[in-house]
Order: C-alpha cells, then structure tokens, then sequence
C-alpha cells in the first residue's frame, strides 16, 4: 500500500484536509488510547479533544462532526484535521490498512445476519484455535467491536502482539443512529476486511429506523456478498433468505447447513452426512436458535477442511459468550439472555418454556431510544409467545442502570404497554432494573424458572443480582 500520509488518508475518505500533509506514522486508534504518530478517528470532536490529541502526539484527527473552534483550535495548534461527510469511509480503509500492513496474509472470516452472528463467530474462533491457528476476533464476552462507527477493529489487528494466522470478524448487519443509517454497512466492512469466507446466519428484523422492511434487512446482509472474490460462502439453508443469496455468488463454492443439508440437526445431535458427530449431550446449548450458530460454525470448519475430530472437540469443549442463554442460578432456576429483537425474543421464551417445572417469571427491559415501531415488534413477539403459557411477565425501563443515549421514553413505554394490553396480557411495570429483579425473586419459588430478556437495560442484571446477593 502507498505510504500512508494526510493528503492520501482525505482522498481515500472523501474527506477535505485542513491543515498540512504529514507521514503518518502510528495506527488508527480511538483518542483515549492514541500515542505518538496515530490517527485519532473520532464521530465528532470539540477543542477538548483536539488539545488532547496534540498532547498525545498524534497525527491528524479524521472526524464527521468538527464542533465549536475545533478547527481553528487544530489550525493554531499545527494538527492536521480531515473533515469527512461519512465516518465510515475512514474506518473501512482503517481496516484495509491494517490488514495489508499486519496482518497480509491471515484467513479471513466475515461472520454477518441479524441473530447469531456473536456465537457463530466465537465458536469458529475456538475450532480455528483448537486446529492450532493463531487467531483474532472482534467478539468476546465483553465487546463486539463489529461497527464502522469507530477505528477498533483496525486498531486490534495493529495492537496483535502474534503473528496471525486467521482473522474472525463479526460485522453488524446494519448500522447508524437515530435517523442517520450508515448504507452499505455490510458491503463497505466485508469489502475493506476481503474475506476468503463468507458465513451468513438469518434475516430479522432489528434496527428498526435503519432497516424497517424485511426486504431492506436482506438487502443489507446481501451487500456482504457483493464483488466477493473468496472462496467459500455459508448459508442458512432454514432461512429462505438466506437461501436465495447462493445466486449472488455463482463463481464462489457454496455450503448450505441446516435440515436436509450434510450438516444438520437431529434429535439425537449434529449429523455430518448422515453420521452422528456431536451427540446432543455434548452440545453447548440445546436451544434450536443456538444450534443454528453451532450448524454454522460446523459447516464452516468443515469447509476449511480442519479435521472433524478437532471441530467435534472445540465444540464439545465451548463456553458460551456472556448473556447467551447463561444460567446465573439453579434455585430458582436465572436465565439471562441478550434476546433484543422479535426473532430472538421468540426463540428465547421457547427455549426457556421448555425447562420450566414452576412458574414462569419473564423479566423483559424495554429497549430505550430504539423508538416506537421495535418496541411494538418486540411487544407483540412477547405476547405471541406467552399467550398460550402461564407466565409472570415483568417490564422494566431500566432508567437506573442505562445511560443517556438508551433512557426508554415514554412513546417507546407506552407503545409496548398498548401492545400488551391489546392482547390482553398481564403484566407489571417497574421504572428500576433493581426493583424488578427484587419482586420477582421475591415472589419465586425454588422450582420456578426466571428467563431475564433484553439488551442495555439488562446487560447489567447479572451485577445488580449480585450486589443484592441473590447469586
């Protein structure tokens, strides 16, 4: 790649460069962590924030929002600053760059799709693991960096401290905020990163605001497959969808997993051509949504000719991602999972249906600053899903626990409330994580089973639990 400085770093991000051409000499990395040399890659900045990547030595700064005298500020202090209409731009060639400079010739997975994405990546990080690959991905159990919004994916790969066999990436199926959707998410990621190959879970819808048809979820997913030039794509063939984009690919070897494919699930496990290979027992979940992400990880494994005999083991032997149907208490029975939208929503409460011996208690967080038509989505998929069982449903605003940018408002309160009550489902509202969890416990019983649902506003529930000693 041509020697990285600001004139060539504006050009390749549409951006307008004020200030003078530099060698760059450091990475991409966010402000808080920049050091000498690097590109301070930030949504918005203000003259805080260029003083502080002065001090720092950086660069130049690349930012979408210049606000108040940012950019007087930088001109008087000598750093360079590179105004840009889509942040995203920078953070693709952010990736491109780190690639081609650290890591050229790695394996590189693209994992994508509205559910699973998280599991299925992890997992096919621990099989390329256990095969023996020195590998990096951007999904562990405490962040998904799988955005354009920020520089971290481009800054993990430069902060390796191996030399990397294999690259695992997880990359959102839509992004953006509010009204301002980042088009082509998939597309402007999966092009930078040039993968060998392609998974591709299900279409859902999630984002509503960014994507609000079925139709529209699909064109995003499909953008990964668009001018891919890999090798192997991996499909959902229990997804119609899904199914349909092998025609995206003609020149690309295509492996379908699911019923009535060489990999798929039975009662007695997961059968690869007809032969059993990870009996059911021996399965990390048991859930048909995560055996899903498990099939795809599978196929996925099997498709990179790793021996079936290490995939069996790196199945057999995985730990799930935090909030990923995680068992918090025996007595009663806590289950807590990120299920945020209505397909996860659906096959959560169905799971956690399956194992109940008591009485059902199903604590839901509202989805704050996610607006009204999600809310309704989810509302009616907790409502399908509990009519025909005797559930204790709980809502929450989570308003102690969520910050500013995910508050629920009353519009997205109200929407989920009418919802329910249209259907006629009983329910009890609590403003507080804190005092939904307390009166649930308080009314459960040793055998009865408590299914905790939803995303920021329950992320924390596993904390509080434990500061009221409950776990």
């Amino acid at each position: 790649m041509k020697q990285l400085n600001t004139t060539y770093l504006a050009q390749k991000s549409e951006g307008k460069l004020i200030g003078d051409e530099v060698i760059i000499t450091g990475i991409f990395n966010i402000l808080k962590d920049a050091g000498k040399g690097d590109v301070v890659v930030r949504h918005w900045i203000d003259e805080t924030g260029v003083l502080m990547a002065a001090d720092k030595g950086a660069s130049c700064i690349v930012t979408q929002d210049a606000r108040g005298d940012s950019i007087e500020l930088a001109k008087k202090v000598g750093l360079p600053l590179i105004l840009v209409e889509k942040i995203e731009l920078v953070n693709a060639f952010a990736i491109t760059w780190a690639i081609e400079t650290f890591a050229p010739n790695t394996l590189r997975i693209v994992i994508t799709g509205t559910n699973g994405k998280s599991t299925t990546t992890h997992m096919i990080y621990r099989i390329l693991q256990e095969a023996g690959f020195t590998t990096h991905t951007n999904t562990d159990s405490e962040s998904e960096f799988n955005t354009l919004i920020d520089p971290m994916v481009a800054k993990q790969i430069a902060e390796f401290q191996k030399e990397m066999d294999a690259l695992v990436l997880e990359v959102s199926e839509v992004q953006g905020w509010e009204d301002r959707n980042m088009t082509d998410h998939a597309f402007l990621m999966t092009n930078a990163i040039k993968p060998n190959v392609v998974v591709l879970t299900n279409v859902a819808l999630d984002h509503i605001g960014l994507v609000n048809t079925i139709e529209e979820a699909s064109e995003e997913i499909s953008g990964s497959l668009r001018g891919f030039s890999g090798g192997q794509v991996i499909l959902n063939h229990d997804d119609p969808l899904i199914r349909k984009m092998e025609n995206l690919v003609p020149d690309s070897e295509v492996t379908f997993y699911g019923s009535g494919t060489s990999v798929e699930f039975k009662k007695e496990g997961i059968f690869y051509k007809d032969k059993l290979i990870i009996p059911l027992r021996k399965l990390p979940f048991r859930s048909s949504h995560f055996i899903q992400n498990t099939l795809a990880a599978v196929s996925t494994g099997i498709a990179l000719k790793i021996d079936l005999k290490i995939i069996t083991k790196a199945v057999e032997s995985y730990r799930a991602l935090k909030r990923r149907f995680t068992i918090l208490k025996t007595d009663p029975l806590i289950i807590d999972d990120f299920a945020h939208n209505p397909d996860g929503i659906k096959a959560t409460i169905k799971s956690a249906a399956e194992l109940v011996s008591g009485d059902f208690h199903l604590v839901c967080a509202i989805r704050g600053s996610r607006g009204s038509s999600l809310n309704k989505l989810n509302a009616q998929a907790v409502a399908n899903s509990i009519k025909e069982i005797d559930c204790n449903l709980i809502l929450t605003s989570s308003e102690e626990v969520v910050d500013n940018a995910n508050q629920v408002k009353p519009l997205e309160k109200n929407i989920f409330i009418e919802v329910l009550q249209k259907e006629g489902i009983n329910y009890t509202h609590h403003n507080t994580l804190t005092l939904a969890l307390k009166n649930t416990l308080k009314t459960a019983k040793k055998n009865d089973t408590i299914l905790l649902i939803g995303a920021q506003g329950m992320d924390p529930a596993c904390d509080v639990l434990k500061d009221m000693k409950c776990i």
